[in-house]
């Protein structure tokens, strides 16, 4: 009973995600929501509150698979820069992809001064985000690959080098420009990490 009732609820996320992506955060209502699972709107409010109960979980489940994804992509490569490599390659997934997720996702950051539930969850994922990179710029020193002091600080950086970078590029409506700017950014990144070399 309980692995329907999961399956039901993930059913539910996916529609609102689809839904979110489709129509915007503001327009979406939970009747759009059943409508895009398929369901009735009571089944909706059986498994969840109201719509910022469902965005919420939305807001989690997504970052914590992106983030779970980000993190299986750097364990099979055993240098430093192969697990820079991975990981880039890992958050500019595809333009598909990258288009959807931070378009649902900027919607999510003009919510945030309203919704603390919101902020607290994108602080997570950035938490997670940066262990990633610490893993990273840690091996890297070691490995004598990396010339940096602060740590914590890069780590911070290479996160925000690779949203802005994304964001650029989704400002720019040009799919065909997906590569180049992953390549800058993984360029930026390593500029970042040898600075003192």
């Amino acid at each position: 009973m309980a692995k329907k009732a999961e399956q039901r609820r993930q059913q539910i996320l996916k529609a609102a995600f689809e839904a979110v992506a489709a129509k915007g955060y503001d327009s979406v209502t939970l009747q759009d929501i059943a409508d895009y699972a398929e369901v009735s709107k009571g089944v909706t409010n059986y498994y969840f509150k109201n719509k910022v109960d469902v965005f919420s979980h939305l807001l989690e489940w997504i970052t914590t698979r992106i983030y779970e994804k980000e993190a299986a992509s750097i364990e099979l490569k055993e240098t430093a820069l192969g697990k820079l490599e991975a990981y880039i390659d890992q958050v500019f997934v595809s333009p598909e992809e990258n288009k959807t997720f931070y378009s649902v996702y900027l919607d999510y950051l003009s919510q945030m001064k309203h919704q603390e539930r919101y902020r607290q969850i994108n602080q997570q994922f950035y938490e997670n985000c940066w262990s990633i990179g610490r893993e990273i710029i840690t091996q890297g020193l070691e490995e004598g690959v990396f010339h940096i002091e602060d740590v914590e600080q890069s780590a911070i950086s290479i996160r925000s080098m690779i949203d802005g970078t994304l964001i650029q590029w989704l400002m720019s409506q040009d799919d065909a420009k997906h590569a180049s700017y992953k390549s800058h950014c993984h360029q930026s990144v390593l500029r970042l990490l040898r600075a003192s070399s």
